[in-house]
């Protein structure tokens, strides 16, 4: 047996340590994204089980936290003027689109199938490929029920990754449109919520969560939400 360890045994022997220490700790240990905080939200990493909210993803930009097919916040400084008010300009600078649910017949309208929160932000104006990444961490490891507060126009689908790894695979997601509305822009506006998009399994600790447009896109994403069924 030779005493000596040839260096390329030496580099697989490192890199295997360095994937079994990556798994351990769930973050990759290149990761650069933070978790997201403000002066109005200041708990920083989500957990799970409960909801992860779409607005919270991650500090970090463009292809660290997020990926956004254009550079420009389509919701906060464009559909809601740019006037002092938090909601309005909530992550401005940032090009993942965000707005709000607003009343008036808008998000409360009569063709929701679920009743959303009033004032609840959202991610929208989704285009396939685009994806956000949340740092989360799980409370307890096992099989999670995961469901999604959303409206969908036209349908679509999204994936779900855990630590890079697609864990989900393409998730179909029904359309909210309804032919007897009449208003044509409040078609992205009608709200479902699906008790059950998928079921998997996590282990316990940190881990960045990625949820990701597959197909169709013009979609917006309300939350998350993770149930324990273990």
């Amino acid at each position: 047996m030779h005493k000596n360890i040839s260096s390329s045994r030496l580099v697989i022997l490192l890199l295997f340590i360095l994937l079994i220490s990556c798994s351990k700790n769930g973050y990759y240990s290149d990761y650069a994204g933070i978790p997201f905080t403000n002066e109005i939200y200041k708990k920083g990493t989500q957990t799970i089980p409960g909801r992860i909210q779409c607005e919270y993803y991650d500090l970090g930009g463009e292809g660290i936290a997020f990926h956004d097919s254009d550079s420009s916040n389509s919701g906060s400084g464009g559909l809601n003027p740019a006037n002092g008010s938090a909601l309005n300009e909530f992550r401005i600078n940032e090009s993942v689109d965000i707005s709000y649910t607003k009343a008036d017949g808008v998000d409360d309208n009569p063709f929701n199938l679920v009743e959303p929160e009033m004032k609840s932000l959202y991610v929208g104006w989704t285009e396939p490929g685009e994806w956000t990444n949340y740092s989360v961490d799980v409370e307890e490891a096992g099989k999670y029920k995961v469901s999604l507060m959303y409206t969908s126009n036209r349908g679509g689908q999204i994936s779900l990754y855990i630590n890079e790894k697609d864990i989900t695979g393409a998730i179909d997601i029904q359309t909210t449109y309804a032919a007897e509305d009449t208003v044509a822009w409040r078609q992205w506006h009608h709200w479902n919520y699906i008790d059950g998009i998928a079921e998997i399994t996590l282990m316990e600790g940190k881990q960045v969560l990625t949820l990701k447009t597959v197909a169709e896109g013009m979609m917006n994403y309300d939350y998350l939400n993770f149930e324990l069924l273990d």
